[in-house]
């Protein structure tokens, strides 16, 4: 069996592509680098992360960028004997306007060197392309319209202005009469168009209802690829918007697969909720996860749940007998010369600015504040659990109070708990907790008064997740842990903190981080690295 989420913590906008008997997945990665997740399987139980193509400044520098913007909804694709990715980088989030930039690159091999990309068009974001049986491509988006009542958190229907369709070629670029081809149903919000044909029919299915509770797979066909297009009898593939005690919740936007025996399975994104610190309301830490289901095709030539309904199940059948690996620790210790696969930072192509390999550890090079969105010394990887714990140890001599390193769970600028080595006057190298407990507009910084004072030497640090309770403690040489700072509340960091919902769409990191403000570019050495679920 199949246990959903296949792809757990932060892996959004699956879409799903099939070259033979191999399976990938590419997922969004929003301001976090290198761009794009790309997971492979032959089995639709195990996956892999095997690629994260865009590594390099011609294809990618989100500098600049604010939260939950940058690589927006990849779409992959095999066709002409080489892979597709089609990608946007949105330079804005907040206000009526959103800028989203279209790109196409291509490359032989999933994990060789992409090309250098074509610029589309920036009419709106998540993109695809679909390549017919003639040899023909057409790019599929969204259209944004400024005028409509869609700004910041809290979007509405006139923004999202219909599903458009152009020829595209790498020798032409766009050519060709625009259409609009659809205009979603009443749920609104009408998004990540992906198209496929079959039976003489082209298929066209988008996420609605926003990233949050409402969110769906909404289903369309024509004859013409230009339409008219007509809408699936139940509207949606699958949503879990009618039953809030679903354990999946949040599903929508996927794609569709057919493996070669004539099988039909659709990814999805979704969202696994769990009470918060009081026992009220819901969050997810993780973020938006990666889900698959078994569809079927009915007798009046639409795609339906292979279990009916609308509600994607917990364990689907795979194509052959396999188990999903049981939850395992992650440890490093830094003594190579590459970064271990699972981590990320943000934005900047430029990473030999801030962290390098090598001398048996990973140095951080303190450059802008914690939650800078140009050029921040963050190193982490996703929270895949909702009960776990992360350590690492650190040697650091802050010289100044606008130095420090440590360790952090994060989410964005405004979301996130610190435990840091920094120097306080008057008390000289010591430990403080530093916080964004989810305040917005104002991003206000809460400094807890516990100090742990520190001997000389390195530092370790650990931070103890049981779903919405988080808890720091440190130790030093062979002394045991000790507790800093009070409980803190871990559903900040996830979707639902701050701002709340739409309003930020990644998920909970935990990492190294190290900054100085006062420009000195002090240096902190991280030997080790653990993760492990509890």
């Amino acid at each position: 069996m199949i246990r959903n989420p296949i792809l757990p913590g932060f892996n959004p906008d699956p879409s799903f592509c099939r070259v033979g008997e191999d399976y990938y997945i590419a997922t969004s990665t929003f301001e976090w680098y290198p761009g794009v997740q790309i997971h492979h399987s032959r089995d639709l139980v195990t996956w892999t992360l095997v690629a994260r193509p865009l590594n390099r400044a011609g294809l990618l520098d989100m500098r600049g960028n604010p939260d939950s913007c940058g690589v927006w909804a990849p779409s992959l694709s095999h066709a002409d004997g080489r892979f597709w990715l089609v990608y946007t980088d949105v330079k804005r989030l907040d206000g009526a306007f959103k800028d989203a930039h279209n790109y196409i690159t291509t490359c032989e091999t999933i994990d060789g060197r992409w090309s250098d990309p074509w610029y589309v068009n920036s009419s709106g974001f998540d993109p695809s392309l679909f390549h017919d049986t003639d040899g023909r491509k057409w790019f599929v988006n969204m259209q944004w319209n400024h005028r409509g009542n869609g700004t910041g958190g809290n979007p509405a229907h006139a923004s999202f202005d219909g599903i458009l369709l152009q020829e595209w070629s790498p020798n032409r670029g766009l050519s060709g009469e625009i259409t609009n081809i659809w205009p979603g149903t009443d749920r609104g919000l009408t998004e990540a168009p992906h198209l496929f044909r079959r039976d003489g029919w082209y298929y066209l299915t988008t996420a609605e209802g926003g990233t949050g509770y409402d969110h769906a797979v909404s289903m369309a066909r024509a004859r013409d690829i230009r339409g008219a297009y007509e809408t699936h009898p139940n509207l949606h593939l699958m949503t879990a918007s009618n039953d809030p005690d679903h354990p999946i919740q949040r599903t929508g936007h996927g794609q569709y697969v057919e493996t070669p025996d004539g099988q039909v399975y659709h990814t999805f994104l979704m969202g696994r909720p769990i009470p918060g610190a009081d026992g009220t309301g819901r969050f997810c830490p993780l973020g938006r996860e990666t889900g698959i289901e078994r569809c079927v095709w009915g007798e009046d030539g639409w795609l339906y749940l292979e279990g009916g309904g609308l509600l994607p199940r917990e364990e689907v059948p795979g194509l052959a007998e396999a188990q999903p690996a049981s939850p395992a620790a992650s440890e490093h210790v830094f003594d190579g010369d590459s970064l271990p696969m699972e981590f990320q930072w943000l934005r900047t192509p430029e990473h030999e600015r801030i962290f390098r390999l090598g001398d048996g550890a990973l140095t951080l090079i303190g450059r802008e504040s914690i939650g800078s969105w140009f050029e921040q010394a963050l190193v982490a990887r996703r929270q895949e659990h909702h009960v776990y714990e992360a350590e690492t140890e650190v040697a650091f001599g802050p010289e100044t109070y606008q130095q420090g390193a440590g360790l952090t769970t994060y989410y964005n600028r405004h979301k996130f708990h610190a435990l840091v080595v920094t120097d306080e006057p008057g008390e000289g190298r010591a430990l403080r907790v530093l916080s964004c407990p989810g305040d917005w507009p104002d991003a206000a910084l809460t400094q807890f008064p516990d100090l742990a004072r520190l001997a000389p030497g390195p530092v370790r640090l650990r931070v103890e997740i049981d779903r919405a309770v988080q808890r720091f403690s440190w130790a030093q040489g062979d002394g045991d842990w000790q507790r800093i700072g009070p409980d803190l509340d871990a559903s900040v960091i996830s979707d639902e903190g701050g701002r709340g919902e739409h309003g930020s769409f990644t998920g909970a990191f935990v990492g190294m981080l190290a900054y100085d403000t006062s420009g000195r570019a002090r240096e902190a050495r991280f030997t080790r690295f653990a993760y492990r679920p509890r």
